[in-house]
């Protein structure tokens, strides 16, 4: 990404920088979004990119601060004055300030919090003392807030002297005289409505909102819902105290979509970047999975070695045993990530799981008799006739292909249902994807093989 869209930029400033022409890299820094900005800043070494930092116009330089990683930001913070400092907090919004005081060390963050105004500071304290995943965590206090009796022409006259210090003007919040949440409007209203309208007669009363204590991933999905580009966020009282925006809720999304991500690869999540993530850090969260994985595995080798007498006797059945199983922990990833996502999007419910249950055996039936008549083409034509595999004759076949079947069946039903019976119990569902089904599988696979030979081969 960066050696496409940034080295010319990237050569040019480097090339800027040793001619000392400063002028010329403010000029080419000036017109580039904030994020674009953050990111080619990561290519050069800190005292560079301070250099770089302090040439962007002051306004720029705060939206800068906000899009940079946490360490890149605590250099800055360390070198800044006092002065620096306090004019970069102030042109921070209230939530973007709250999230970089979260990844600060003690000291940085004592520095942040006395260059703050009283006001400022006392609302940082209330957001820090929010629930880490709940709304209030995320939500601004810099909105638009009007009263119902004003005139559209009032209110656009609201939004001037305030505007500029609000994250959002587009959406405008109307609230009595404590506070309470009563309506909602868009400037397009407005603008439709006319000067001489009233915005108590022209707001919307149907309103949805959200309460500080809320989990931030449903408050995101409620924005995705309603495509809306903010959502206020009410205390028990239904006052209204903040607003998620479209960009927190993105964030949340990301993160969220991430950690589930890590947790069904079997990872502890972490909030590093990969290449911000050192190898020690890296062994901690993926470790504990692999070993209690490890020895759960364990069972399946125990299975295996109860049969060791059988399979002596037909050791033609031991070449199968990675297919089946491979098979089998497929089939049940398959079902696990649809059914993971479905709960994340709402789609699917604990209330649904017998329709799920019955949906996923039809399409267990159907993928297995698949498979299973392909692998006996497979192992009739290629394994037998060209491949002239010993041992291999029909029973033997059959053995294989009714397992694929039961395999499948089993898997499908287990990856299904696993993730649904988390939730219900309070587990994250993404806890129960691949790794962990496919242990489970892969043992209930060995099973039933090992059944059918004995039935069929007389083992």
């Amino acid at each position: 990404m960066f050696d496409e869209i940034y080295e010319d930029l990237y050569e040019e400033i480097d090339r800027l920088i040793d001619e000392k022409n400063y002028a010329r890299i403010r000029d080419l820094l000036s017109d580039k979004e904030p994020a674009d900005i953050a990111i080619l800043f990561e290519e050069f070494p800190p005292d560079e990119f301070t250099l770089l930092f302090r040439l962007l116009p002051k306004v720029l330089a705060a939206e800068v601060f906000v899009e940079m990683e946490s360490d890149m930001q605590r250099q800055l913070v360390e070198g800044f004055s006092d002065a620096e400092l306090g004019y970069v907090v102030d042109k921070l919004f209230m939530d973007d300030t709250v999230d970089i005081i979260e990844e600060m060390p003690a000291n940085i963050v004592k520095r942040i919090l006395a260059q703050a105004t009283p006001a400022k500071r006392q609302m940082i304290n209330q957001l820090l003392h929010y629930p880490k995943d709940s709304a209030g965590s995320i939500m601004t206090t810099e909105f638009v807030e009007l009263r119902p009796e004003m005139t559209v022409a009032a209110a656009f006259e609201r939004i001037r002297d305030t505007g500029l210090k609000k994250e959002t003007i587009y959406t405008c919040y109307v609230t009595d005289r404590e506070r309470h949440l009563i309506g909602v409007l868009t400037v397009k209203d407005m603008i439709i409505a006319g000067n001489d309208a009233v915005v108590g007669d022209i707001m919307e009363t149907n309103i949805v909102s959200v309460n500080t204590l809320d989990d931030k991933e449903d408050v995101a999905r409620s924005m995705d819902k309603y495509d809306f580009l903010a959502i206020p966020v009410t205390d028990k009282e239904n006052r209204l105290v903040g607003i998620v925006t479209f960009d927190d809720a993105m964030d949340v999304i990301s993160e969220e979509d991430t950690e589930d991500i890590e947790k069904m690869a079997a990872i502890l999540p972490s909030d590093k970047p990969y290449l911000k993530t050192s190898p020690f850090e890296a062994w901690r969260k993926r470790i504990p999975w692999l070993l209690l994985l490890m020895v759960s595995a364990t069972f399946t080798g125990q299975i295996i070695a109860g049969f060791e007498n059988s399979l002596n006797s037909i050791p033609i059945l031991i070449a199968y045993i990675p297919m089946l199983m491979d098979t089998g922990g497929n089939s049940g990833s398959q079902a696990s990530v649809t059914i993971i996502r479905g709960l994340s999007l709402d789609d699917i419910a604990f209330s649904d799981f017998f329709k799920v249950v019955w949906n996923e055996m039809r399409v267990a039936l159907l993928c297995g008799a698949t498979l299973a008549a392909a692998n006996f083409v497979k192992l009739l034509v290629f394994d037998k006739m060209i491949f002239h595999n010993e041992g291999l004759n029909i029973s033997t076949i059959l053995v294989i292909c009714l397992t694929l079947i039961v395999t499948v069946f089993i898997a499908k039903l287990v990856g299904a249902t696993l993730p649904l019976l988390a939730q219900k119990i309070g587990f994250d569902p993404a806890v129960m994807a691949s790794p962990f089904i496919t242990t489970i599988v892969d043992a209930l696979s060995l099973l039933v093989y090992f059944q059918f030979a004995k039935m069929i081969l007389h083992l």
